[in-house]
């Protein structure tokens, strides 16, 4: 019976293991991609200017970007791909109830009194392919009075996350702000520039959320170190090497020293996956080539995690903390996701079965993943 028990626990938690993989990877390669809202926040000589790069497809399709990573999900997926196939003019003739919606909130108030925001210029980017969203760019205006002192910025719950940067001011504003919360009083002459730590802890969570839960295709490459060997060695080099070089690309890429077109860095990721998994199969150690390879492999990912960051924009006046923070959180995303592997299955990885019956299995797995993104995003 207890013998039983054990095979029916292990049958169980490989079941999850894969299950956990197939789904991780139907849904990323048909997955459009939520991002988040960039809004530059300027206000001169009474006009105040507040502009967003966003998806306003999603907006005006009342997708909840708080709960949904990926539109496809979500239950107004239909809708969404709809306002997709319309062309600029067309959305843009939709925006004034989104705008009305905005105002009911209010979205801004200034020195506690709410602003109504109009419609100034609106801007659509060229469709990209057709898993990933389009953004747009829309500017909003409004008129306040010239002595003001102070905004703030009500977002609302169900637009996702909002990186918000004051714009035209010495030591301006640059924050982060959950859905449903609302931005610290802006000074409108600037001097609110976050301190060190405030920046700091602020991009943990940013570096974090890159890998649990939306980086997946780095989840499977960890995934695919880890399923080499559970010893603690073997692992320990291929961290380090992995982190090492995606530490440095990553910086670079910040930095604007090194940009890769995300068309050659995507599907090299995808190539890294591929490698990894497939050398678990029939290699059953850790070469003496192998930390070499996963460190120019690293450089790829970082490469890709400098892409990210540049979407969110980093503080000028509070670059190299920011920098840091985010790393710290890829890393602590990329050790959550081996402590949760090991919790899986490493209890069974002193057992004379376990490479036949779990490492190469899942290896199998993510070889094939990696393989199709690889087609994925050389072809479509």
């Amino acid at each position: 019976m207890t013998r039983a028990f054990y095979w029916l626990t292990l049958k169980l938690r490989f079941v999850v293991l894969m299950s956990s993989l197939l789904v991780s990877g139907a849904t990323f390669v048909n997955a459009h991609e939520t991002v988040p809202t960039i809004a530059d926040l300027e206000v001169v000589e009474g006009n105040l200017t507040f502009s967003m790069r966003a998806n306003v497809e999603a907006f005006l399709a009342g997708i909840n970007l708080d709960e949904v990573t990926d539109t496809d999900e979500a239950v107004e997926a239909e809708s969404y791909d709809a306002l997709r196939a319309l062309n600029a003019a067309e959305i843009e003739g939709r925006l004034p109830t989104l705008i009305e919606g905005f105002n009911a909130i209010p979205l801004i108030t200034v020195d506690g009194q709410a602003i109504a925001l109009t419609i100034s210029s609106f801007e659509m980017s060229a469709m990209p392919d057709l898993e990933q969203p389009r953004i747009s760019t829309v500017a909003l205006n409004a008129t306040v009075s010239v002595g003001a002192d102070e905004v703030v910025v009500n977002w609302p719950t169900g637009r996702g996350a909002l990186v918000l940067r004051q714009q035209g001011v010495v030591a301006p504003f640059t924050g982060y702000v959950d859905p449903g919360t609302s931005s610290p009083s802006i000074l409108i002459a600037g001097g609110g520039e976050a301190t060190a730590w405030e920046t700091f802890t602020a991009y943990i969570p940013v570096g974090f959320d890159h890998i649990l839960p939306k980086g997946l295709d780095h989840i499977l490459f960890v995934l695919g170190l880890f399923f080499l060997s559970t010893r603690m060695r073997p692992l320990v080099w291929q961290i380090s090497a992995f982190t090492l070089a995606h530490t440095v690309t990553l910086a670079l890429g910040a930095m604007g020293w090194v940009n890769v077109p995300g068309s050659i860095v995507e599907p090299l990721i995808a190539v890294s996956i591929v490698y990894v998994a497939v050398e678990n199969i029939f290699a059953k150690g850790l070469n003496p080539w192998r930390p070499f390879v996963i460190f120019g492999f690293g450089l790829l990912h970082g490469l890709g995690f400098a892409s990210v960051l540049g979407e969110f924009g980093l503080p000028d006046g509070q670059f190299i903390p920011a920098l840091i923070a985010f790393n710290i959180g890829v890393e602590l995303g990329q050790l959550t996701v081996i402590a949760l592997a090991f919790l899986a299955v490493g209890w069974f990885a002193r057992k004379s079965w376990y490479r036949a019956g779990i490492a190469i299995p899942a290896s199998c797995i993510i070889a094939a993943v990696g393989a199709y993104w690889c087609v994925e995003r050389v072809f479509f």
